[in-house]
């Protein structure tokens, strides 16, 4: 029941998550299409008056609003982290309880669900469930693809958060597979403007960064180069 009941709210806080960068991207567009003032562009002309070219209260409110949409984000990717956390630990504990043989050990705890399921035990009900939890959400914990092994100062990867030694799990719709360079090329590139979300590995545990590829003075839309391992 208990891991149930944190996979419903774990689940939950992903959509709400995903209803934030839906309304971030359209902010995004908004903000970045050709002749806007972008993210962080000077509302001022360069004689310092305000510039003509744009609606200013606009985009101080669009500004405003991403700024909110980025602080709720990163307070609910980290619930999200805490939750996952949790419900792979309950998974991990209740696996060595039921090995029974030398099996794989996704064999092992597949079959271990229903041997628990089928005991009267409160307290194996609840390792059954938060083990299927952890089971429905555990692509979360995916083998890490890549490294970013530089980062340029004042780049857009060093301003929205990507660290050095950062490993990549996930970057948009790419997470494993061939030609992973050309299929993280055309992701950056088919975003651009738009805030696109990542899962990495950091110091051990699974982060997630959200990351805008934009023009800016340095070479690349992002400013940092992943290695693939």
């Amino acid at each position: 029941m208990v891991g149930t009941n944190l996979k419903a709210e774990t689940m939950k806080l992903m959509d709400e998550r995903a209803s934030k960068e839906a309304e971030m991207d359209v902010i995004i567009q908004r903000l970045c299409q050709p002749g806007g003032p972008g993210l962080s562009g000077n509302l001022v002309d360069s004689e310092g008056f305000p510039r003509t070219d744009i609606d200013i209260p606009t985009v101080r409110a669009d500004r405003r609003r991403l700024s909110e949409l980025r602080n709720d984000h990163k307070i609910m990717t980290e619930k999200i982290d805490q939750n996952i956390q949790v419900l792979h630990s309950a998974r991990l504990a209740s696996t060595p309880s039921v090995k029974d043989s030398d099996d794989t050990a996704d064999v092992g705890v597949q079959g271990s669900a229903v041997n628990i399921g089928s005991s009267s035990s409160p307290g194996n009900y609840i390792a059954t469930a938060a083990t299927s939890a952890a089971m429905d959400v555990d692509v979360v914990f995916s083998r890490p693809f890549a490294v970013i092994d530089e980062i340029t100062e004042a780049s857009p990867a060093a301003e929205d958060g990507l660290q050095l030694g950062d490993q990549v799990v996930r970057f948009g719709n790419v997470q494993s597979g061939e030609n992973l360079l050309q299929r993280l090329a055309a992701e950056v590139q088919s975003n651009q403007g738009c805030a696109v979300s990542m899962t990495v590995m950091r110091q051990g545990a699974m982060t997630n960064v959200l990351v805008t590829p934009r023009v800016w003075q340095g070479r690349s839309l992002l400013g940092c180069n992943f290695r693939i391992l």
